[in-house]
């Protein structure tokens, strides 16, 4: 049987490739996957390379050292104190009012005038009180001679009833009519007594040593007992007070060292807090809490001889509570913060060590902390480049005083 090798239109030899292609197609296959891992081998070695050099360069020129200031930690004492708004309180303010009718004849006093107990500051017209002062006295006068004409009578009347020569009756009457005289009388030393008072309310002088406000009242006016008009305002300002308050978490320290009659020292400042006004100390506590704000009001009191503190002036007290002895301080600036947890950077051998702290009492620029101690050496600047274990230069010598360092960013006690 023979076999037909003529093309026939209906068989596709699209299939049927040599042998000889295939065999080609996997040899190119082979040398684009070698060329691949030459490229990569040749990418690695560069990048090996590369990183030698760094290297080296890194070992030839070494990163530049941080420059820092610094502070010594030193041992000392801090205080303890309690910060509030106070406003100035007179111990004595008097309010002056008349207490007879009548019209004012003299103002002695001046605006603002600093005035003595006694000083004279208004008078008011006498003559009606003193015309009554008068007339008392002639009835007292008139009762006491007649009470002395009793008394002579009742003791001639004890000689007869001792001689049996008048009734028993007569003398019991004149005794009880000698009291009788005793009771005129006394009414009439009381009558004299008040009309003296009245006398005397018409000359007003002051109760208090302190200072006078405004003038309230000008001669010709007429004034009345009952009114509520104002003659003067007087304020004591020699010594002063100053009413703050305490939390009243705080009322247990404070209270405990009342209880032994420590003297707890009270600054005022001005509003800024900045400048100093006067120093004083703690005088009393309330007798109890304000629940609406769950505080205590305390009294301080000031010698205030230079009147630097005036009448319902506010300002900011500082109580010292306590005095913390033998704590280790550093400048506050040179604590850090991160998230809770309080840091300093200690400095050893030119190199700075992160060590954990736990800050307590600030004052003056001030903290006493826990977790160094005295005599470490801590940054304080640069902050912002330092990290653990970073090499750094002192730009100036640890100061014997820890707040002391040559920069801005130290801070002084």
């Amino acid at each position: 049987m023979t076999v037909d090798t003529t093309e026939h239109p209906f068989i596709d030899r699209t299939h049927q490739l040599p042998a000889h292609g295939s065999q080609s197609h996997r040899r190119k296959v082979w040398w684009i996957v070698i060329g691949i891992v030459l490229l990569l081998l040749l990418v690695l070695a560069v990048v090996l390379v590369w990183r030698h050099h760094e290297d080296a360069k890194k070992v030839a020129h070494p990163p530049a050292k941080i420059t820092v200031t610094t502070a010594t930690a030193q041992k000392g004492d801090i205080g303890v104190y309690l910060d509030a708004i106070g406003t100035v309180t007179p111990v004595y303010t008097d309010s002056i009012t008349s207490q007879v009718n009548g019209l004012v004849v003299a103002v002695h006093y001046k605006e603002g005038q600093v005035v003595s107990k006694g000083d004279p500051l208004v008078d008011i017209d006498s003559r009606p009180y003193r015309a009554t002062f008068l007339q008392a006295q002639g009835a007292l006068e008139r009762d006491e001679n007649i009470l002395a004409q009793a008394q002579m009578d009742l003791e001639r009347y004890r000689a007869a009833w001792a001689r049996n020569a008048i009734q028993k009756q007569l003398l019991d009457d004149q005794e009880k009519l000698v009291l009788q005289d005793q009771g005129t009388v006394k009414n009439d030393q009381g009558t004299v007594q008040y009309d003296q008072i009245q006398v005397d309310f018409c000359h007003i002088t002051a109760p208090i040593a302190g200072r006078v406000g405004l003038r309230l009242v000008d001669p010709g006016n007429v004034v009345q007992s009952s009114g509520t008009v104002t003659l003067a305002v007087i304020t004591q300002l020699e010594p002063i007070t100053i009413i703050f308050t305490i939390p009243e978490d705080s009322l247990g320290p404070v209270a405990a060292r009342l209880s032994k009659k420590a003297k707890l020292a009270v600054d005022a400042f001005d509003r800024t807090g900045q400048t100093k006004i006067a120093s004083g100390k703690l005088l009393t506590l309330d007798n109890q809490i304000d629940t609406t704000t769950g505080t205590v009001k305390a009294r301080s009191v000031f010698d205030n001889k230079n009147d630097a503190l005036f009448p319902n002036q506010f300002v900011n007290t500082r109580l010292l509570v306590n005095t913390l002895q033998g704590v280790t301080l550093i400048p506050a600036s040179a604590i850090q913060q991160n998230g809770q947890a309080s840091f300093v950077y200690v400095i050893q051998s030119d190199i700075a060590h992160m060590r954990s702290i736990k800050p307590g009492v600030t004052d003056g620029g001030l903290t006493q902390v826990d977790g160094i101690n005295s005599g470490d050496v801590v940054a304080n600047s640069s902050f912002d480049k330092l990290q653990d274990n970073t090499a750094v230069v002192v730009s100036n010598k640890a100061s014997s005083k820890p707040g002391a360092a040559s920069t801005s960013g130290s801070s002084a006690p």
